[in-house]
């Protein structure tokens, strides 16, 4: 199984510094944000990455390129740490460029001839996950037991009107809809759909499908036309996710993401609690 990975956007939220730097690149203390989504996707054995750029995001090809200066000065002074820092994933990846900005439907379709015919993770990189299994591999499993296309959910979130939220079958398993936020008291379950899908092969074909007959005169295409074509055949399911999810889509919640990662880290903890406890201090003075 392949992995995909939409990362063609403006990042606007975050300007000015996604003028040059691409959002994807934007890291937790060290190690920018989209690693941590192919470090997902390398632990449930996803050998084949495949990303969508754009003209503005040639550093994340070099990311995911060799350094061979940097490697021979390290090398030269016997500092494997370092060295293993720079090495780049053992993993295939491919790049191709969106080279306009056309929706996420027509993202996907940039990629459509390197996935070939078997299922995929596509990840949209807002968000991260943390904890065992990764997102990825319990998406895997939904796949193994069902067969079908593969929405990952979010039970129960804090402001869950901010979501497309499930419109569930009786069954509990299969979605018969995406409801983008809807008014309070409105919702269709508790189920919000966050950004990480399996898609079966046979979202290709209905994403042409929708291309086709859609007018760039009304704005971007979006992958939910085809969603909802396989939804109507009853080929999609939610997996409730387990495990902890941050949103990094905003300035806020990349802030809070930011301070998590630190909190989870022992040679940064401290200094957290540390400016945590003098800010108290200050407050009460």
């Amino acid at each position: 199984m392949k992995g995909l990975i939409i990362a063609a956007g403006y990042g606007t939220r975050f300007l000015p510094v996604t003028k040059t730097v691409p959002k994807e690149m934007l890291p937790l203390i060290d190690t920018p944000s989209i690693s941590f989504v192919i470090d997902e996707f390398i632990s449930a054995g996803i050998e084949d990455i495949v990303i969508v750029t754009s003209r503005r995001k040639k550093s994340l090809e070099d990311f995911f390129d060799r350094d061979v200066e940097l490697e021979g000065l390290f090398e030269k002074e016997g500092n494997r740490e370092k060295l293993m820092q720079i090495i780049p994933p053992k993993v295939r990846v491919s790049f191709i460029r969106q080279q306009e900005m056309l929706g996420t439907g027509h993202a996907l379709l940039q990629a459509r001839s390197l996935m070939g015919d078997e299922p995929f993770i596509c990840a949209y990189p807002d968000d991260i996950h943390f904890g065992t299994p990764s997102l990825s591999a319990q998406l895997i499993e939904a796949y193994q037991q069902t067969g079908c296309t593969v929405l990952a959910s979010l039970h129960d979130p804090p402001q869950l009107q901010r979501y497309g939220v499930l419109d569930l079958a009786d069954d509990g398993i299969h979605v018969e809809n995406i409801i983008e936020k809807p008014p309070k008291g409105s919702e269709p379950s508790r189920e919000a759909s966050i950004g990480r899908y399996l898609y079966t092969p046979d979202i290709f074909p209905l994403l042409e499908e929708g291309w086709r007959s859609h007018d760039t005169a009304e704005g971007e295409y979006y992958h939910i036309y085809a969603l909802k074509q396989l939804m109507d055949r009853r080929r999609v399911v939610h997996r409730r996710i387990s495990g902890e999810r941050l949103d990094i889509g905003s300035p806020q919640g990349y802030l809070r993401a930011l301070l998590r990662y630190a909190l989870g880290r022992k040679d940064l903890a401290d200094v957290v609690y540390e400016e945590a406890a003098l800010n108290s201090r200050a407050i009460d003075s």
